[in-house]
């Protein structure tokens, strides 16, 4: 069985406050896009070798894995799984075609789709909420990728609210540069602070107002040591975008357009991605 993770943007994110656990509250809106790694497990036969103490066998293309393949999220939602089920040995593809240290939420929805296709293929019978609680505890922003649709999001990134919005009569581009920034060190260079105006209430203007509404709190600190990153978003404003944001604690940056731009060779050092329609289920 194979499903298809797909990448999210965060519309405006506001660090509000530190927590005694060492993370921090939040306020932000992921919304899905079409951008899209590829997934598959296959369950061995009796012929396959033996995989004596795994179970699975990892198998990667397209964008090399970071790390560890035992941190691996994929890996990571598995061992969940199979702590609590009887899952047979199974050869793992994964294609990965969204970038890494970008802020696009990849690795978190590798995570969730793994949990889901376990569920599906072995019919185990969890429910979407039990799916959410197992997907939260690979990560923050795992739970949002099991209903997968636009939802404002608090605490640290896992108490969703769904909101009704619909960005489909756009384009959207995201350039990511040859630059990672890991989460620990945006967070590291962040000063937590009340917003000036919550992101329910900007979510509801029109798009057009976002540009001078909406905030992402990492912006400022990663501009400035990634002026790259703000180069990027000036750029993507000077072709026509009536908002643009680095998603997330970046580094990619993505503008919203009422039509594809003409990108004039602009980004060619840089991951690109132009979307036919910001979303599309799986």
């Amino acid at each position: 069985m194979i499903r298809f993770p797909n990448a999210k943007i965060n519309l405006g994110l506001h660090v509000v406050s530190r927590r005694q656990d060492g993370y921090h509250d939040l306020e932000t809106l992921f919304y899905p896009i079409g951008l899209k790694d590829a997934l598959e497990i296959i369950p061995m036969t009796n012929e396959d070798p033996p995989f004596v103490t795994k179970g699975y066998r990892l198998h990667q293309g397209g964008i090399p894995l970071q790390g560890d393949a035992e941190e691996n999220l994929v890996v990571k939602a598995w061992k969940l799984i199979a702590a609590e089920k009887n899952i047979p040995p199974l050869e793992i593809h994964l294609l990965k075609k969204i970038p890494f240290g970008a802020g696009l939420g990849g690795g978190s929805s590798d995570g969730a789709a793994m949990l889901q296709l376990l569920n599906d293929t072995f019919t185990l019978g969890y429910s979407d909420e039990e799916l959410a609680a197992l997907a939260a505890r690979l990560g923050a922003d795992c739970a949002f990728f099991i209903r997968n649709r636009p939802a404002l999001a608090t605490g640290i990134g896992d108490l969703l609210e769904p909101i009704d919005l619909d960005l489909s009569h756009l384009k959207v581009v995201v350039v990511k540069p040859d630059i990672g920034v890991s989460t620990a060190e945006a967070y590291a260079m962040i000063t937590p602070r009340q917003p000036e105006q919550r992101l329910r209430e900007v979510v509801s203007l029109p798009v057009t107002a976002w540009k001078e509404q909406m905030k992402n709190d990492f912006e400022a600190p990663v501009f400035k040591k990634y002026p790259e990153i703000w180069q990027i978003k000036q750029q993507l404003y000077e072709i026509g975008a009536v908002y643009a944001s680095m998603s997330g604690s970046g580094s990619a940056v993505y503008g919203l357009f009422g039509k594809a731009p003409e990108l004039k060779g602009m980004f060619n050092n840089h991951f690109v991605w132009i979307s036919d329609e910001p979303y599309a289920e799986s």
